[in-house]
């Protein structure tokens, strides 16, 4: 959670998730315009020689959305079917965005046991590297069409921190509605501060983050937390 003083450009390699917030709006689905200016960042961050990978969120939020699914929390054989349907569309997205610069995207979907299980982990490093070798942006998510509770992650945070470390990424930048970690969930407190610099994740700072604030949202500051703890521990 520390805050990077060096500019995008100096880092060699970047892991970039996205939250489905977003990416996705409950009621009109993908946020296009949005998605557009992302992909010519990472346009402009591949033009330098730079690897960019990024871990997307956002299946089963458009996938409810294609699906008209009422609000609330769904099923896990609902997610998953939001999740067959949303990812297709989520994977094209990505697609049709980056290839206006030329780039084309590669899918990668995990599951927990992708990035825990050597010879996995291993063919799935291997695949994650041939596309950075060939130039293309690997696009990055879990598995949630067959991952059940026991063998998911259950959010995007955590499996970025797990994808850079799998990847020896310099740089992990985890992009959200929520500005950064405040002392107290903002939405709750209204006295919160925002804290701009982490310098170290102690039980305090553990104790601040709260849960997901959307149904689009698995994770919340929660997470991210857990994933600045992989992320500097490796």
């Amino acid at each position: 959670m520390t805050a990077t003083r060096k500019p995008l450009a100096s880092h060699r390699r970047i892991v970039i998730k996205i939250g489905s917030a977003l990416l996705v709006d409950r009621k009109t689905g993908l946020k296009s315009q949005w998605l557009d200016a992302v992909c010519a960042d990472i346009a402009a961050l591949k033009a330098r020689g730079i690897d960019v990978l990024v871990v997307s969120s956002g299946a089963i939020a458009m996938g409810r959305t294609v699906l008209d699914l009422p609000s609330g929390a769904l099923k896990l054989e609902e997610s998953q079917a939001a999740a067959a349907v949303g990812q297709i569309a989520l994977a094209r997205a990505w697609s049709e965005s980056l290839s206006r610069d030329g780039i084309v995207a590669g899918q990668i979907l995990l599951t927990l046991g992708d990035t825990e299980e050597r010879r996995r982990y291993l063919n799935a490093r291997a695949t994650i590297n041939q596309l950075l070798k060939i130039g293309a942006v690997p696009i990055i998510n879990e598995n949630d069409t067959v991952a059940t509770t026991e063998i998911r992650y259950g959010d995007n945070d955590r499996l970025a921190a797990r994808v850079a470390t799998m990847t020896s990424a310099d740089l992990l930048v985890l992009l959200s509605d929520i500005d950064g970690l405040y002392t107290a969930p903002p939405h709750l407190d209204p006295d919160a501060k925002f804290l701009e610099t982490v310098p170290a994740i102690t039980p305090e700072i553990e104790a601040m983050a709260g849960g997901a604030a959307s149904e689009l949202s698995r994770g919340g500051m929660r997470t991210k937390i857990d994933a600045g703890k992989i992320a500097t521990g490796a």
